[in-house]
């Protein structure tokens, strides 16, 4: 007769604890073998169920019932650990305004997966990446959500190069999995919102260093539409501003007379902006009107594309957690870079029914 393999639920626990005298094993062991257990190899298993025959082994079916009964309760889930992190000198620069958001997120999203979220500081006081190490891996962290760096040009540490690693934006230029904003496409949705509105002569502003920053994806994406939808003749030449000097901004307005302005990251200008503007007599939007690609957007005046940073958060840990489960630690050779776009945010910058009468100013 071929034998049945009975449950450890129905075992009286003196024959267990005979049956693991004789054999040499723990109690758990002999459990596990009567229940079939796959951690348990097939030599084990097979002088254990020997043992048994030879003690015949009989079931006890109250324990069989408590043992039913205790399988069915459910379990307790136990919760994993993302770490988060950034490589600036201030310990939590993601609770700044409007980081702060895609923070929100990724709380939302790791707490419905399952995860918490725990912070860490390279830059601490005493910390090394080594250090780190060690106390990332005592705590069993897998994944790393990184919130970038204030230098562009950083690289992230390679004594942290066997974790699964997701950053948001382009700062850190070390090969990672990341979550941007979905810069062109923000770009061209303010411009055909602005074209909607009867503006037909829009003017492109960007600083320089962001548009290196972004690889030209602004002016690309502008120049373009312009080609597309206005042709030669009725696209305005780029103002690429150096640093925060607007002086060129003045004669850019007297010479190309855009009938409105598309800023690209400038949110930490727009007071000296629109005081520039009104100096010129251009009142906003009366006189001229303004669309904004920012990272700030709510709370002011203006209208624009604000990035959807706490879909950018929720993003982050989805990425992540993949990265996770397909064993996909170190850095990436082929890196995943997910695009979100941005959200409409209306103002008080851009008349409805604007005047497509160009150069009125």
């Amino acid at each position: 007769m071929r034998w049945q393999f009975p449950t450890v639920s129905n075992a009286s626990s003196m024959s267990v604890r005979q049956i693991a005298q004789l054999a040499g094993v723990s109690f758990s062991t002999v459990s596990l073998a009567l229940n079939d257990s796959p951690r348990i190899s097939a030599e084990t298993k097979a002088k254990i169920l020997q043992l048994a025959r030879k003690l015949d082994y009989k079931p006890n079916p109250k324990i069989n019932e408590l043992m039913s009964h205790l399988r069915a309760r459910p379990k307790t889930k136990t919760e994993a650990c993302l770490g988060v992190m950034a490589l600036y000198d201030s310990p939590r620069p993601w609770e700044r305004r409007p980081s702060i958001r895609t923070w929100n997120g990724m709380q939302a999203r790791a707490k419905a997966l399952g995860y918490r979220l725990e912070t860490f500081w390279p830059q601490a006081p005493g910390m090394t990446m080594r250090r780190l190490r060690t106390v990332l891996d005592a705590r069993g962290i897998q994944g790393l959500l990184c919130f970038g760096s204030s230098n562009f040009e950083e690289k992230f540490p390679e004594e942290l190069d066997h974790y699964a690693i997701v950053t948001i934006g382009l700062s850190i230029q070390s090969s990672l999995h990341r979550i941007i904003s979905h810069f062109y496409a923000d770009t061209t949705r303010s411009l055909n919102r602005i074209y909607e509105l009867g503006y037909r002569r829009p003017g492109l502003v960007v600083r320089r260093d962001e548009e290196i920053r972004c690889n030209h994806t602004y002016t690309s994406a502008y120049l373009g539409w312009c080609d597309y939808t206005l042709g030669a003749a009725g696209t305005v030449p780029v103002l690429r501003l150096e640093g925060a000097d607007l002086t060129p901004m003045g004669d850019w307005l007297d010479r190309c007379r855009p009938d409105v302005l598309v800023l690209v990251h400038l949110h930490d200008q727009l007071r000296e902006i629109d005081t520039l503007l009104r100096n010129r007599s251009l009142k906003v939007p009366d006189g001229i009107g303004v669309a904004v690609v920012s990272t700030v957007l709510e709370g002011t005046k203006y209208s624009g594309v604000a990035p959807h940073r706490f879909l950018m958060g929720t993003r982050a840990v989805d990425l992540l957690v993949n990265r996770i489960t397909n064993r996909d630690f170190g850095f990436p050779t082929n890196p995943r870079i997910e695009m979100v776009e941005g959200h409409w945010v209306d103002g008080f910058s851009l008349r409805k029914n604007a005047s497509v009468k160009a150069g009125t100013h």
